[in-house]
């Protein structure tokens, strides 16, 4: 029987050797195996993508264990699943939907693991705006930055700019 654990294993050497991390595995009911990659840096190519496919069908003989395979990179419209995402877009805008409504589009300044602060595991979202102060002639951009405990986040996922 095909485990996530067991894929996992299987591609660990190869995705650190690449500079790439595992975002997410998924197996369905029908055996259907899905393995979401990313890079640290960069994208990730095809190249990569086909390699992973050839461990794993090297691995595990499609004929014994009738699955299908699909090896993909995480989409830039898709939410952060895992901690090494919100890591690789610090300094990148995003936008956050809050579990209890409201979302905040900023600069993702900061992903805390919960170890160093104290604060727990989340994000600091600097935003800003344009106000006038009071006795000021000119507008000037003011920023804030604030603190979002993961439990309170319900997505995060990149702002795609053409230019």
């Amino acid at each position: 029987m095909i485990t996530k654990e067991s894929i996992a294993s299987l591609i660990a050497g190869y995705l650190a050797d690449n500079g790439l991390f595992q975002v997410d595995i998924e197996i369905s009911a029908e055996n259907d195996i899905v393995i979401t990659i990313e890079s640290y840096q960069g994208s990730v190519t095809l190249d990569n993508c086909t390699a992973i496919d050839a461990a794993v069908t090297g691995r595990f003989n499609k004929d014994m264990e009738d699955y299908s395979l699909t090896v993909t990179s995480a989409g830039l419209d898709q939410p952060f699943k895992v901690a090494q995402q919100y890591v690789k877009f610090t300094g990148s805008e995003v936008e956050i939907t809050l579990k209890k409504g409201g979302r905040i589009k900023g600069i993702l300044s900061e992903y805390c693991n919960g170890s160093e602060d104290g604060a727990g595991k989340g994000i600091r979202i600097t935003t800003s705006r344009v106000v006038r102060l009071e006795g000021a002639k000119k507008k000037t951009e003011q920023k804030t930055t604030a603190f979002y405990p993961l439990e309170e986040v319900k997505e995060c996922r990149p702002v795609i700019k053409f230019r």
